[in-house]
């Protein structure tokens, strides 16, 4: 079970460090002016976090199903992969500054192929993946300092905490609930980490992507100064480190909020 628990925390780990990652595409497409191919090019980051995420349920199934088996109890397992989401905003806070390197050399080079695929396998040439390695660039205080971040609505920053703590305990807790029921209610339980996460995903689509969009378009046109969109990423940022260390106190209410709809 430890192998398993060890793909499910580097799999947490990617998924985390991805979504943090596109947080700084908007600096990008900002800076660059090239918003539609910016986006573009960040979908398909967006695919392999959404790809991770699949293989995730399974293997956090087959942890609670042996848990369950064996008479002991997971907690401990499941607070491990929360952590591994903390760690993995960690790393993509500080892989950024070379992120947005190498996100805007991909984007002038998507500009000339039009192909993502082209794009890829380029990328995974040893020549390149070298030169990936050369630009590191350390993360600076000059990224933080003076940053407008009043202009920054704070409701925004608090529902972007709430949305990560639940999306990021959604699956381990419904799974986790299962023990917490009867053997004829465990399916149902499990079951309900899609409807979790996808109050997540509509609480994202309603309150933070629709304001984000706004500040990143009025910077575009020039309306509003390229820091508000620094400070806003900055922010986002860092509430979505707050939201992943909030989903080690939300986890276990929350999987005996789901055990107590099927009466237990």
């Amino acid at each position: 079970m430890e192998k398993i628990l060890l793909k499910l925390m580097v799999l947490t780990f990617v998924i985390h460090l991805i979504d943090t990652l596109a947080y700084s595409v908007r600096l990008n497409s900002v800076k660059s002016g090239q918003f539609a191919l910016s986006f573009s090019l960040f979908n398909l980051f967006v695919l392999i976090s959404r790809s991770a995420n699949m293989f995730q349920a399974p293997l956090i199934g087959f942890i609670i199903g042996v848990s369950i088996s064996q008479g002991i109890d997971p907690i401990n397992d499941m607070r491990k992969v929360i952590l591994a989401s903390t760690i993995g905003v960690l790393v993509g806070i500080f892989l950024i500054p070379t992120f947005l390197k190498v996100f805007e050399v991909a984007v002038r080079k998507l500009e000339i192929t039009g192909s993502i695929p082209s794009l890829v396998v380029e990328a995974l040439q040893i020549n390149n993946i070298k030169r990936m390695v050369r630009s590191a660039t350390k993360p600076s205080k000059t990224m933080i300092q003076r940053l407008r971040y009043r202009e920054i609505p704070k409701r925004l920053l608090i529902i972007n905490v709430l949305i990560t703590g639940i999306y990021t305990i959604g699956v381990l807790a419904a799974n986790y609930s299962a023990i917490l029921v009867e053997e004829q209610y465990r399916l149902a339980a499990v079951g309900s980490s899609g409807m979790i996460n996808g109050l997540a995903t509509i609480l994202l689509t309603l309150f933070i992507d629709p304001k984000s969009a706004i500040i990143t378009d009025q910077a575009i046109r020039g309306t509003r100064p390229y820091g508000d969109v620094k400070a806003l990423v900055v922010l986002l940022i860092t509430t979505k480190l707050v939201g992943t260390l909030l989903g080690q106190i939300l986890f276990l209410p929350a999987a005996k909020v789901i055990a107590s709809f099927y009466g237990s």
